[in-house]
């Protein structure tokens, strides 16, 4: 870890308050309290995480991946999306830990050795400049020795004399850059005060004076980056994180995620039967009959008019529309009501089912009940109207299946009676006229 040298520093400028200067390659350090903020990365794609805060007072940070995987509902999903206080609290603990008096001085030996790493680069660096000048020297006493009237035995040393100056300058260069790149060499005094950091940085870190942008500076004197997964399933969540440390040493620590509340959702054979009622009733009507089932609201509250008509304006449901000729019957059974339209219950049952007809209970299981209307009676006929069709004949002149069409009549789109007397009784579809078009 070769900027270990620089820990001495981090306590006394901490404690006067001053800003240091961020190392290059992690970003600008900015004021919010997301602590990785520059340094997280996915661990998916590795692109750099982006920073956002929720909660009240929009300060608990959060990280998110840029980047796009599978496409759900036509949308693509993100390889990461996930809350950072955890994870933030994992990383400093790890940061901490690792300035522990022993790994205090397990640093001080990495960087040693470090050091003596870079002085055997530097001998062999020096030996091949040494190599260059004794072939630039023996070009130039070759070039010097030759007679002038050779002219083209001249230009040829002289080329070569040339070429041994251009290598050598090159050596002497790489050899300055890499003098230049050694690590400094710790002072005894510097040595004693990264050991004795170790008592107090947890103190130092935690104190009301440190601020958020402190503790980024300091955790980017020992950090590169930190690759993050996030693993979830139907019993558990789980961040993954891998720290890679200044030096390449990498720590991998597994972080518990909070679980997301199961989101609050009406049932869904409740909102099947707002579906099938809002044909038929207003939001009031509709709301009695929901309560009389003893059903509730997503929250467990009874049904409003209001409620109603909220729960239809987020499932995009129509409210009832009437025309003006509706008039109220009465309830009686299916039965009942199969006996006074002149067909078999089976057919209201299936009716019933389909959605074309609204139905009553007063508490689950108990008999279904349907109001005889003059709508409802308009539906059962003794003959169709001339032009109206049987189902199939319906299906090949709109090219679509039995389903969709029930659905279009369903929806009123479509036209339907239902035929009770005759050979073939059952479903008549009416097909529009499609005006003359030009081809």
């Amino acid at each position: 870890m070769r900027n270990m040298a620089q820990i001495g520093d981090i306590k006394n400028a901490v404690m006067r308050g001053t800003v240091l200067a961020h190392q290059p390659g992690t970003g600008a350090v900015r004021e919010g309290a997301a602590l990785l903020q520059g340094l997280a990365t996915c661990g998916q794609c590795g692109r750099h995480l982006a920073v956002y805060y929720s909660g009240p007072t929009k300060s608990t940070p959060g990280y998110y991946c840029t980047g796009t995987g599978e496409l759900v509902d036509g949308r693509g999903l993100r390889h990461l999306h996930v809350g950072g206080a955890a994870i933030d609290h994992a990383v400093a603990d790890a940061f901490l830990a690792a300035l522990a008096p022993t790994a205090l001085q397990a640093c001080l030996t990495a960087a040693q050795r470090l050091e003596d790493d870079h002085d055997a680069v530097l001998t062999q660096w020096r030996r091949q400049v040494e190599q260059a000048g004794f072939k630039a020297s023996k070009a130039e006493r070759r070039y010097r020795a030759v007679d002038p009237d050779n002219r083209l035995v001249a230009r040829s040393l002289e080329s070569e004399w040339e070429h041994a100056l251009t290598d050598l300058a090159t050596a002497r260069t790489e050899l300055a850059r890499r003098e230049a790149a050694r690590p400094a060499t710790l002072t005894p005094q510097e040595k004693a005060t990264i050991l004795a950091l170790g008592d107090d940085l947890g103190q130092v870190w935690s104190a009301p004076t440190t601020t958020d942008k402190d503790r980024k500076q300091l955790l980017r004197t020992l950090v590169e980056e930190v690759a993050i997964t996030v693993h979830r399933d139907t019993v558990s969540s789980c961040a993954g994180l891998v720290v890679r440390w200044k030096g390449g040493a990498i720590t991998e620590i597994t972080v518990a995620l909070k679980r997301k509340p199961p989101a609050i959702r009406t049932s869904e054979d409740t909102v099947d039967l707002l579906r099938r009622l809002a044909v038929h009733y207003s939001d009031a009507v509709i709301a009695g009959i929901l309560n009389r089932q003893h059903r509730t609201t997503a929250r467990g509250l009874e049904f409003t008019a209001s409620r109603v008509q909220s729960l239809r304006y987020h499932w995009g449901i129509d409210c009832h529309q009437s025309d003006g000729h509706d008039t109220e019957g009465d309830v009686v059974t299916v039965a009942d009501a199969a006996k006074n339209l002149g067909v078999a219950a089976s057919t209201l049952h299936r009716w019933l089912s389909d959605g074309f007809i609204a139905g009553e209970q007063v508490t689950p299981g108990a008999p279904w009940r349907i109001r005889l209307t003059q709508q409802l009676r308009d539906l059962f006929v003794d003959a169709a109207p001339a032009g109206w069709v049987v189902m199939q004949d319906a299906t090949t002149a709109l090219g679509v299946t039995r389903q969709t069409i029930m659905q279009r009549v369903k929806n009123g789109q479509l036209e339907a009676v239902h035929v009770r007397s005759g050979r073939r009784k059952g479903l008549r579809i009416h097909i529009p006229d499609t005006p003359d078009t030009l081809f």
